[in-house]
Protein backbone atom coordinates (compact mmCIF):
# COMPACT_ATOMS: atom_id res chain seq x y z
CA UNK A 1 0.00 0.00 0.00
CA UNK A 2 1.70 2.82 -0.76
CA UNK A 3 1.25 6.77 -0.21
CA UNK A 4 -0.34 8.79 -2.86
CA UNK A 5 -1.63 11.25 -0.50
CA UNK A 6 -0.13 13.48 2.02
CA UNK A 7 -3.33 15.32 3.75
CA UNK A 8 -6.78 13.88 5.25
CA UNK A 9 -9.85 13.80 3.24
CA UNK A 10 -12.80 15.64 3.81
CA UNK A 11 -15.79 13.46 3.43
CA UNK A 12 -17.47 13.72 7.01
CA UNK A 13 -21.20 15.56 6.34
CA UNK A 14 -23.24 16.55 10.11
CA UNK A 15 -25.17 13.66 9.57
CA UNK A 16 -21.98 11.27 9.63
CA UNK A 17 -20.11 13.54 12.75
CA UNK A 18 -23.46 13.67 14.88
CA UNK A 19 -23.49 9.70 14.80
CA UNK A 20 -19.89 9.09 15.31
CA UNK A 21 -19.76 10.93 18.60
CA UNK A 22 -23.07 9.31 19.47
CA UNK A 23 -21.06 5.77 18.56
CA UNK A 24 -18.42 6.64 20.83
CA UNK A 25 -20.07 7.86 23.69
CA UNK A 26 -23.08 5.49 23.89
CA UNK A 27 -21.48 2.47 24.54
CA UNK A 28 -20.85 -0.08 27.44
CA UNK A 29 -21.00 3.31 30.13
CA UNK A 30 -24.26 3.55 29.27
CA UNK A 31 -25.45 -0.46 28.88
CA UNK A 32 -23.89 -1.42 31.54
CA UNK A 33 -21.60 1.08 33.57
CA UNK A 34 -25.32 2.94 34.72
CA UNK A 35 -26.22 0.19 36.96
CA UNK A 36 -22.79 0.91 39.31
CA UNK A 37 -23.77 4.27 38.95
CA UNK A 38 -27.80 3.91 40.09
CA UNK A 39 -26.22 1.82 43.03
CA UNK A 40 -23.99 4.07 44.27
CA UNK A 41 -26.63 6.85 44.06
CA UNK A 42 -30.07 5.91 44.30
CA UNK A 43 -32.48 7.69 41.43
CA UNK A 44 -30.71 11.08 42.68
CA UNK A 45 -28.04 9.31 39.91
CA UNK A 46 -30.12 11.52 37.92
CA UNK A 47 -28.67 15.02 39.17
CA UNK A 48 -25.66 13.52 38.68
CA UNK A 49 -25.79 12.39 34.70
CA UNK A 50 -27.55 15.95 34.63
CA UNK A 51 -24.31 18.31 36.49
CA UNK A 52 -22.04 15.85 34.56
CA UNK A 53 -23.72 16.20 30.89
CA UNK A 54 -23.32 20.30 31.95
CA UNK A 55 -19.85 19.46 32.17
CA UNK A 56 -19.55 17.99 29.27
CA UNK A 57 -21.54 20.41 27.27
CA UNK A 58 -19.35 23.48 28.36
CA UNK A 59 -16.03 21.15 27.48
CA UNK A 60 -17.32 20.34 24.16
CA UNK A 61 -18.15 24.30 23.57
CA UNK A 62 -14.23 24.95 24.30
CA UNK A 63 -13.49 22.36 22.07
CA UNK A 64 -15.69 23.79 19.24
CA UNK A 65 -14.41 26.70 19.43
CA UNK A 66 -11.15 25.72 18.59
CA UNK A 67 -11.70 23.15 16.25
CA UNK A 68 -13.86 25.72 14.18
CA UNK A 69 -10.67 28.30 14.39
CA UNK A 70 -8.36 25.51 13.31
CA UNK A 71 -9.68 22.28 11.85
CA UNK A 72 -6.63 19.76 12.66
CA UNK A 73 -6.02 16.18 12.57
CA UNK A 74 -4.49 15.87 15.79
CA UNK A 75 -7.48 18.50 17.33
CA UNK A 76 -7.34 18.68 21.19
CA UNK A 77 -3.74 16.95 21.33
CA UNK A 78 -2.40 19.80 18.69
CA UNK A 79 -4.11 22.38 20.77
CA UNK A 80 -2.60 21.54 24.04
CA UNK A 81 0.75 21.33 22.33
CA UNK A 82 0.33 24.61 20.38
CA UNK A 83 -0.94 26.96 23.52
CA UNK A 84 0.17 24.91 27.11
CA UNK A 85 3.37 23.52 25.13
CA UNK A 86 4.64 20.50 23.63
CA UNK A 87 4.93 18.59 26.83
CA UNK A 88 1.03 18.74 27.24
CA UNK A 89 -0.09 17.97 23.87
CA UNK A 90 2.31 14.80 23.99
CA UNK A 91 0.93 13.70 27.20
CA UNK A 92 -2.88 14.69 26.06
CA UNK A 93 -2.08 12.76 22.62
CA UNK A 94 -1.03 10.01 23.85
CA UNK A 95 -3.19 9.80 26.86
CA UNK A 96 -6.30 9.57 24.59
CA UNK A 97 -5.39 6.67 22.54
CA UNK A 98 -4.56 5.19 25.98
CA UNK A 99 -8.37 5.91 26.97
CA UNK A 100 -9.26 4.58 23.27
CA UNK A 101 -7.13 1.34 23.36
CA UNK A 102 -8.45 0.42 27.14
CA UNK A 103 -12.33 1.36 26.48
CA UNK A 104 -11.60 -1.13 22.95
CA UNK A 105 -10.12 -3.87 24.94
CA UNK A 106 -13.32 -4.44 26.98
CA UNK A 107 -15.74 -4.09 23.95
CA UNK A 108 -13.95 -6.66 22.19
CA UNK A 109 -14.01 -8.92 24.88
CA UNK A 110 -17.70 -8.16 25.81
CA UNK A 111 -18.27 -8.65 21.92
CA UNK A 112 -17.25 -12.52 22.22
CA UNK A 113 -19.64 -12.81 25.31
CA UNK A 114 -22.39 -11.52 23.11
CA UNK A 115 -22.02 -14.03 20.34
CA UNK A 116 -21.74 -16.77 22.89
CA UNK A 117 -25.35 -16.39 23.35
CA UNK A 118 -26.49 -17.63 19.65
CA UNK A 119 -23.09 -19.49 19.30
CA UNK A 120 -22.14 -20.97 22.73
CA UNK A 121 -19.91 -23.74 21.51
CA UNK A 122 -17.89 -21.38 18.98
CA UNK A 123 -14.68 -20.71 21.14
CA UNK A 124 -14.58 -16.86 22.30
CA UNK A 125 -11.15 -16.24 20.96
CA UNK A 126 -12.84 -16.63 17.35
CA UNK A 127 -15.31 -13.89 17.65
CA UNK A 128 -12.77 -11.46 19.04
CA UNK A 129 -10.64 -12.19 16.49
CA UNK A 130 -12.91 -11.94 13.77
CA UNK A 131 -14.51 -8.35 15.17
CA UNK A 132 -11.38 -6.76 14.98
CA UNK A 133 -10.34 -7.79 11.84
CA UNK A 134 -13.58 -6.70 10.60
CA UNK A 135 -13.15 -3.30 12.31
CA UNK A 136 -9.77 -2.38 10.91
CA UNK A 137 -11.28 -3.40 7.67
CA UNK A 138 -13.91 -1.06 8.00
CA UNK A 139 -11.13 1.72 9.11
CA UNK A 140 -9.11 1.64 6.24
CA UNK A 141 -11.63 2.29 3.83
CA UNK A 142 -12.63 5.86 2.98
CA UNK A 143 -14.13 8.14 5.60
CA UNK A 144 -17.12 8.31 4.24
CA UNK A 145 -17.15 4.56 3.98
CA UNK A 146 -16.46 4.88 7.54
CA UNK A 147 -18.88 7.58 8.34
CA UNK A 148 -21.97 6.01 6.74
CA UNK A 149 -21.51 2.81 8.43
CA UNK A 150 -21.24 4.61 11.51
CA UNK A 151 -24.06 6.09 11.08
CA UNK A 152 -26.14 3.26 10.69
CA UNK A 153 -24.41 1.43 13.27
CA UNK A 154 -25.30 4.24 15.94
CA UNK A 155 -29.08 4.56 13.75
CA UNK A 156 -29.92 1.05 15.50
CA UNK A 157 -28.95 1.38 19.12
CA UNK A 158 -30.38 5.35 19.03
CA UNK A 159 -33.66 3.51 17.39
CA UNK A 160 -33.42 0.53 20.32
CA UNK A 161 -33.02 3.33 22.98
CA UNK A 162 -36.09 5.32 21.83
CA UNK A 163 -38.24 2.09 21.61
CA UNK A 164 -37.30 1.39 25.08
CA UNK A 165 -38.25 5.00 26.28
CA UNK A 166 -41.48 4.68 24.40
CA UNK A 167 -42.60 1.34 25.74
CA UNK A 168 -41.09 1.96 29.25
CA UNK A 169 -43.85 5.10 29.19
CA UNK A 170 -46.45 3.09 28.22
CA UNK A 171 -45.64 0.69 31.27
CA UNK A 172 -45.37 3.73 33.83
CA UNK A 173 -48.95 5.18 32.70
CA UNK A 174 -50.94 2.36 30.81
CA UNK A 175 -49.22 -1.47 31.87
CA UNK A 176 -48.59 -3.98 29.82
CA UNK A 177 -50.93 -6.85 29.95
CA UNK A 178 -51.03 -9.38 32.46
CA UNK A 179 -46.90 -8.65 33.01
CA UNK A 180 -47.28 -5.21 34.18
CA UNK A 181 -49.71 -3.23 35.92
CA UNK A 182 -49.20 0.61 35.32
CA UNK A 183 -46.36 1.60 37.92
CA UNK A 184 -46.49 5.17 38.14
CA UNK A 185 -43.43 7.03 39.41
CA UNK A 186 -43.40 6.19 43.05
CA UNK A 187 -40.38 4.04 42.51
CA UNK A 188 -38.14 6.74 42.15
CA UNK A 189 -38.64 7.34 46.00
CA UNK A 190 -40.44 4.45 47.58
CA UNK A 191 -37.22 2.71 48.45
CA UNK A 192 -35.32 5.17 50.98
CA UNK A 193 -35.81 8.25 49.21
CA UNK A 194 -34.78 10.30 46.34
CA UNK A 195 -31.27 10.20 47.48
CA UNK A 196 -30.88 6.90 49.87
CA UNK A 197 -27.16 7.35 49.75
CA UNK A 198 -27.49 11.23 50.80
CA UNK A 199 -25.00 13.83 48.60
CA UNK A 200 -22.14 11.57 49.38
CA UNK A 201 -23.88 8.85 47.15
CA UNK A 202 -24.26 11.27 44.35
CA UNK A 203 -20.41 12.50 44.15
CA UNK A 204 -19.24 8.88 44.70
CA UNK A 205 -21.66 8.34 41.64
CA UNK A 206 -19.58 10.93 39.41
CA UNK A 207 -16.96 8.64 38.26
CA UNK A 208 -18.78 6.12 36.39
CA UNK A 209 -21.30 9.25 35.21
CA UNK A 210 -18.32 10.84 33.79
CA UNK A 211 -16.98 7.33 32.04
CA UNK A 212 -20.59 6.84 30.20
CA UNK A 213 -19.45 10.50 28.46
CA UNK A 214 -16.18 9.76 27.66
CA UNK A 215 -15.67 9.47 23.53
CA UNK A 216 -17.47 12.19 22.69
CA UNK A 217 -14.79 14.58 22.22
CA UNK A 218 -14.23 12.89 18.58
CA UNK A 219 -16.10 15.39 17.31
CA UNK A 220 -13.23 17.52 17.90
CA UNK A 221 -11.10 14.73 15.79
CA UNK A 222 -13.47 14.66 12.97
CA UNK A 223 -13.07 18.60 11.97
CA UNK A 224 -9.98 17.87 9.93
CA UNK A 225 -12.14 15.39 8.22
CA UNK A 226 -15.71 17.86 7.65
CA UNK A 227 -17.11 18.66 4.85
CA UNK A 228 -17.36 22.60 6.03
CA UNK A 229 -16.34 22.27 9.58
CA UNK A 230 -17.36 25.87 10.46
CA UNK A 231 -21.02 24.74 10.09
CA UNK A 232 -21.21 21.29 10.94
CA UNK A 233 -19.14 21.07 13.94
CA UNK A 234 -21.37 23.67 15.87
CA UNK A 235 -24.51 21.43 15.06
CA UNK A 236 -23.25 18.60 16.06
CA UNK A 237 -22.14 20.17 19.32
CA UNK A 238 -25.34 22.27 20.26
CA UNK A 239 -27.28 19.23 19.65
CA UNK A 240 -25.67 17.40 22.77
CA UNK A 241 -27.95 19.01 25.56
CA UNK A 242 -30.85 16.97 23.85
CA UNK A 243 -28.59 13.84 23.67
CA UNK A 244 -28.04 13.44 27.58
CA UNK A 245 -31.30 14.44 28.20
CA UNK A 246 -32.89 11.58 26.31
CA UNK A 247 -30.33 8.59 26.08
CA UNK A 248 -28.96 9.45 29.45
CA UNK A 249 -31.57 10.99 31.64
CA UNK A 250 -34.65 10.01 30.43
CA UNK A 251 -33.91 6.71 29.84
CA UNK A 252 -32.88 5.75 33.37
CA UNK A 253 -35.56 7.77 34.75
CA UNK A 254 -38.16 5.33 33.24
CA UNK A 255 -35.85 2.29 34.41
CA UNK A 256 -36.19 3.47 37.60
CA UNK A 257 -39.70 4.87 37.81
CA UNK A 258 -40.44 1.01 36.71
CA UNK A 259 -38.00 -0.76 38.77
CA UNK A 260 -36.82 -0.39 42.56
CA UNK A 261 -33.71 0.91 42.19
CA UNK A 262 -32.36 -1.80 44.66
CA UNK A 263 -33.21 -4.40 41.88
CA UNK A 264 -31.23 -2.51 39.22
CA UNK A 265 -27.69 -4.18 38.51
CA UNK A 266 -28.21 -7.51 39.70
CA UNK A 267 -29.03 -9.24 36.79
CA UNK A 268 -26.63 -7.65 34.07
CA UNK A 269 -27.66 -4.97 32.16
CA UNK A 270 -30.17 -2.74 33.52
CA UNK A 271 -31.23 -2.62 30.32
CA UNK A 272 -32.39 -6.13 30.30
CA UNK A 273 -35.34 -5.90 33.04
CA UNK A 274 -37.17 -4.02 30.25
CA UNK A 275 -37.31 -6.33 27.82
CA UNK A 276 -37.47 -9.48 29.70
CA UNK A 277 -39.83 -7.88 31.93
CA UNK A 278 -41.94 -6.90 29.16
CA UNK A 279 -42.39 -10.22 28.37
CA UNK A 280 -41.81 -10.97 24.66
CA UNK A 281 -40.51 -14.04 23.80
CA UNK A 282 -37.68 -12.49 21.82
CA UNK A 283 -36.54 -10.30 24.12
CA UNK A 284 -33.35 -11.84 24.62
CA UNK A 285 -32.39 -12.20 20.53
CA UNK A 286 -33.59 -8.12 20.80
CA UNK A 287 -31.51 -6.97 23.20
CA UNK A 288 -28.47 -9.21 22.10
CA UNK A 289 -28.87 -7.12 18.45
CA UNK A 290 -28.65 -3.78 19.93
CA UNK A 291 -25.50 -4.20 22.61
CA UNK A 292 -23.68 -6.10 19.65
CA UNK A 293 -24.18 -2.79 17.27
CA UNK A 294 -23.70 -0.64 20.03
CA UNK A 295 -20.09 -2.73 20.93
CA UNK A 296 -19.53 -2.74 17.31
CA UNK A 297 -20.37 1.20 16.25
CA UNK A 298 -18.14 1.97 19.67
CA UNK A 299 -15.07 0.27 19.14
CA UNK A 300 -15.42 1.65 14.97
CA UNK A 301 -16.08 5.15 17.08
CA UNK A 302 -12.60 4.68 19.15
CA UNK A 303 -10.33 3.21 16.42
CA UNK A 304 -11.08 5.78 14.23
CA UNK A 305 -10.40 8.98 16.91
CA UNK A 306 -7.27 7.34 18.52
CA UNK A 307 -5.53 6.50 14.77
CA UNK A 308 -6.33 9.77 13.87
CA UNK A 309 -4.92 11.59 16.98
CA UNK A 310 -1.79 9.42 16.16
CA UNK A 311 -1.77 10.97 13.01
CA UNK A 312 -1.44 14.43 13.81
CA UNK A 313 1.18 13.61 16.73
CA UNK A 314 3.11 11.52 13.65
CA UNK A 315 2.69 15.44 12.18
CA UNK A 316 4.69 16.76 15.22
CA UNK A 317 7.52 14.76 15.60
CA UNK A 318 5.89 13.22 19.19
CA UNK A 319 4.86 9.51 17.30
CA UNK A 320 6.46 7.18 14.71
CA UNK A 321 6.60 8.53 11.44
CA UNK A 322 5.09 5.37 10.19
CA UNK A 323 1.96 6.57 11.03
CA UNK A 324 2.14 9.41 8.48
CA UNK A 325 1.50 6.77 6.14
CA UNK A 326 -1.97 7.67 3.98
CA UNK A 327 -3.41 5.37 1.48
CA UNK A 328 -4.98 6.42 -1.95
CA UNK A 329 -8.07 7.11 -0.42
CA UNK A 330 -6.49 9.22 2.73
CA UNK A 331 -7.00 7.51 5.19
CA UNK A 332 -4.05 7.08 7.81
CA UNK A 333 -3.82 3.15 7.46
CA UNK A 334 -0.40 2.65 9.24
CA UNK A 335 -2.00 3.82 12.64
CA UNK A 336 -5.19 1.76 11.86
CA UNK A 337 -2.42 -1.34 11.71
CA UNK A 338 -0.92 -0.59 14.41
CA UNK A 339 -3.80 -0.24 16.80
CA UNK A 340 -5.97 -3.55 15.50
CA UNK A 341 -2.70 -5.21 16.64
CA UNK A 342 -2.42 -3.62 19.87
CA UNK A 343 -5.71 -4.99 20.36
CA UNK A 344 -5.00 -8.40 20.02
CA UNK A 345 -2.41 -8.48 22.29
CA UNK A 346 -5.04 -6.50 24.75
CA UNK A 347 -7.50 -9.53 24.35
CA UNK A 348 -4.62 -11.98 25.04
CA UNK A 349 -4.11 -10.12 28.53
CA UNK A 350 -7.59 -9.51 29.17
CA UNK A 351 -8.15 -13.80 28.98
CA UNK A 352 -5.31 -14.00 31.37
CA UNK A 353 -6.49 -11.39 34.69
CA UNK A 354 -9.77 -11.62 36.55
CA UNK A 355 -13.09 -10.17 35.74
CA UNK A 356 -13.24 -7.86 38.70
CA UNK A 357 -10.81 -6.13 36.35
CA UNK A 358 -12.88 -4.03 34.38
CA UNK A 359 -13.72 -1.65 37.43
CA UNK A 360 -10.38 -0.71 37.28
CA UNK A 361 -10.52 -0.58 33.47
CA UNK A 362 -13.42 1.58 33.34
CA UNK A 363 -12.08 3.75 36.34
CA UNK A 364 -8.59 4.49 34.51
CA UNK A 365 -10.77 5.16 31.15
CA UNK A 366 -12.56 8.22 33.75
CA UNK A 367 -9.11 9.16 34.40
CA UNK A 368 -7.78 9.47 31.08
CA UNK A 369 -11.00 11.25 29.58
CA UNK A 370 -11.02 13.84 32.70
CA UNK A 371 -7.70 14.49 31.70
CA UNK A 372 -8.03 14.68 27.84
CA UNK A 373 -10.95 17.27 29.36
CA UNK A 374 -8.79 19.20 31.76
CA UNK A 375 -6.54 20.17 28.43
CA UNK A 376 -8.89 21.17 26.49
CA UNK A 377 -10.26 23.95 28.68
CA UNK A 378 -6.69 24.69 29.64
CA UNK A 379 -5.91 24.93 26.42
CA UNK A 380 -8.87 27.08 25.39
CA UNK A 381 -8.16 29.58 28.23
CA UNK A 382 -4.86 30.19 26.72
CA UNK A 383 -5.83 30.47 23.18
CA UNK A 384 -8.36 33.29 24.40
CA UNK A 385 -5.81 34.97 26.07
CA UNK A 386 -3.51 34.72 22.95
CA UNK A 387 -6.07 36.80 21.16
CA UNK A 388 -6.36 40.55 20.49
CA UNK A 389 -9.45 41.71 21.37
CA UNK A 390 -10.63 42.59 18.19
CA UNK A 391 -10.26 38.28 17.18
CA UNK A 392 -12.36 37.54 20.24
CA UNK A 393 -14.84 39.44 18.96
CA UNK A 394 -14.63 37.59 15.62
CA UNK A 395 -15.37 34.04 17.20
CA UNK A 396 -17.35 32.30 14.97
CA UNK A 397 -18.75 29.99 18.14
CA UNK A 398 -17.90 31.18 21.32
CA UNK A 399 -18.25 29.34 24.68
CA UNK A 400 -21.59 30.15 26.38
CA UNK A 401 -21.63 32.18 29.91
CA UNK A 402 -17.44 32.81 29.22
CA UNK A 403 -15.01 32.66 31.66
CA UNK A 404 -17.94 31.61 34.86
CA UNK A 405 -18.94 28.23 33.38
CA UNK A 406 -15.26 27.00 31.38
CA UNK A 407 -13.85 28.14 35.20
CA UNK A 408 -16.71 26.05 36.87
CA UNK A 409 -16.40 23.03 34.81
CA UNK A 410 -12.59 23.49 35.30
CA UNK A 411 -13.65 23.23 38.99
CA UNK A 412 -15.90 19.98 38.74
CA UNK A 413 -13.56 18.24 36.69
CA UNK A 414 -10.68 18.41 39.48
CA UNK A 415 -13.56 17.36 41.82
CA UNK A 416 -14.41 14.15 40.04
CA UNK A 417 -10.59 13.62 39.91
CA UNK A 418 -10.53 13.81 43.36
CA UNK A 419 -13.82 11.33 44.29
CA UNK A 420 -11.71 8.34 41.77
CA UNK A 421 -9.04 9.02 44.85
CA UNK A 422 -11.59 8.73 47.70
CA UNK A 423 -13.58 5.73 46.22
CA UNK A 424 -11.80 2.96 47.40
CA UNK A 425 -12.64 0.92 44.43
CA UNK A 426 -11.72 3.21 41.87
CA UNK A 427 -8.18 4.81 43.93
CA UNK A 428 -6.24 2.33 42.45
CA UNK A 429 -7.06 3.72 38.81
CA UNK A 430 -6.23 7.23 39.97
CA UNK A 431 -2.47 6.15 41.01
CA UNK A 432 -2.29 3.89 37.67
CA UNK A 433 -3.60 7.36 35.91
CA UNK A 434 -0.97 9.31 37.54
CA UNK A 435 2.06 6.89 37.26
CA UNK A 436 0.93 6.50 33.40
CA UNK A 437 1.68 10.63 33.34
CA UNK A 438 4.65 10.07 34.97
CA UNK A 439 6.23 7.22 32.74
CA UNK A 440 4.91 10.02 29.62
CA UNK A 441 6.73 12.53 31.07
CA UNK A 442 10.01 11.09 31.68
CA UNK A 443 9.46 9.71 27.81
CA UNK A 444 9.29 12.60 26.82
CA UNK A 445 11.95 13.99 28.36
CA UNK A 446 14.49 10.97 27.78
CA UNK A 447 13.64 10.57 23.97
CA UNK A 448 11.02 13.13 22.16
CA UNK A 449 12.16 16.38 22.78
CA UNK A 450 15.16 16.12 20.72
CA UNK A 451 13.89 14.18 17.90
CA UNK A 452 10.44 16.11 17.66
CA UNK A 453 10.07 18.95 14.99
CA UNK A 454 7.96 22.10 15.67
CA UNK A 455 4.98 23.09 13.82
CA UNK A 456 2.58 25.62 13.21
CA UNK A 457 -1.06 25.03 13.64
CA UNK A 458 -2.08 25.09 10.72
CA UNK A 459 -5.70 24.34 8.90
CA UNK A 460 -5.22 21.03 6.78
CA UNK A 461 -5.68 21.17 2.79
Amino acid sequence: MQQQTSHLLRGLSARHIRFIALGSAIGTGLFYGSAAAIQMAGPAVLLAYLVGGAAVFIVMRALGEMAVRNPVSGSFGSYARHYLGPLAGFITGWTYTFEMIIVCLADVTAFGVYMGLWYPDVPRWIWVLSIICFIGALNLCHVKVFGEMEFWLSLIKVTAIVAMIAAGAGVIFFGFGHHFPATGVENLWSHGGFAPEGFGGIVASLGIVMFAFGGIEIIGITAAEARNPEKVIPRAINTIPLRIILFYVCTLFILMAIFPWTSIGQQGSPFVLIFEGLGLPAAANVLNIIVISATISAINSDIFGAGRMMFGMAQEGMAPKSFLRLARNGVPWMTVVVLAASLLAAVVLNYLIPEQVFVLIASLAAFATLWVWLMILLSHFAMRRSLTAEERREIRFPVPFWPLAPVLTLLFMLLVIGVLGAVAETRMALMAGLVWLALLTAIWFWRVRKQRRPLALEQPE
